[in-house]
């Protein structure tokens, strides 16, 4: 078993190889990092897949792969994976506490929301991967705030920021950052218009606060394709994009995709 990078940072994607010889008398290659599933492919020899570090993770975390022989017979290979400390700055607010906390009033919506949004990370995990070239970024930039900041507002943590926000005015393009299917277009109290893309192999990007959907779900997207427009919905301040990925449901690092290549030599 073999992964890259060999020290992946909290919050980040890795991909995960095995090599299983004679391949034709291979029926399966199943396994988890972190946990979470693993989708095998078999690409330049070796049976790859993609998994994620999440962001809370300790110094080590454990990837399991199993190989289901023809015939029955199944070998396991459980190996620790070191990982880096993302070293994060803190971001201080003061605001309103009305603009913190949401009103009672939008509970129901809140606990809906939040279920819809778990099906679609769910679902990631059931389609294959769609992408063939490299991720690119949704907007030119530049950006503002990076992935992992600690958001304290008040003087209380209240979150990490689990994107990378574009400066970008009210009307520019967003495009799509690979193909994809569009799981979900619409409104959503926190970020506003948002468009989910689904990339298959358990790949999901996100595109927040946008001013205009030019794409409907169950669309088909192409990489660079324009899907919407900046702009300040849902809970923000001014306009900008904000743009996430997840791996089923670990949140990481959107610019470890554009490193992200399934074919590259591992160690």
């Amino acid at each position: 078993m073999a992964w890259r990078p060999a020290r992946p940072l909290q919050g980040s994607l890795v991909v995960v190889g095995v090599r299983a010889a004679p391949v034709d008398s291979v029926h399966a290659v199943l396994g988890e990092l972190a946990g979470k599933p693993l989708h095998f492919e078999l690409i330049d020899g070796w049976f790859r897949a993609i998994g994620a570090v999440p962001l809370d993770a300790g110094a080590r975390t454990q990837a399991r792969i199993v190989i289901e022989w023809i015939g029955g017979v199944r070998d396991t290979v459980i190996r620790s994976v070191s990982v880096a400390r993302r070293r994060s700055s803190s971001e201080r607010l003061r605001t309103d506490p009305d603009f913190v906390t949401p009103p009672d009033s939008v509970a129901p919506r809140l606990a809906s929301e939040r279920a819809l949004v778990r099906g679609l990370h769910r679902r990631s995990h059931d389609v294959p991967r769609l992408w063939r070239e490299p991720f690119r970024l949704p907007h030119p930039g530049p950006t503002e705030d990076e992935f992992g900041i600690r958001r304290i507002f008040n003087g209380r943590l209240r979150s990490r920021h689990l994107g990378v926000d574009f400066s970008a005015r009210r009307g520019d393009s967003v495009v799509a950052t690979n193909r994809g299917v569009v799981a979900y277009a619409g409104d959503l109290y926190f970020s506003g218009t948002t468009i989910f893309l689904e990339h298959g192999a358990g790949l999901l990007t996100a595109y927040l606060h946008l001013s205009q959907v030019l794409v409907a779900p169950g669309d088909t997207v192409s990489a660079g394709q324009l899907i919407g427009l900046v702009g300040a919905s849902g809970r923000v301040t001014g306009p900008h994009l904000h743009w996430s990925t997840s791996y089923g449901g670990v949140a990481v690092d959107p610019m470890s995709l554009l490193k992200l290549d399934l074919a590259a030599p591992l160690p």
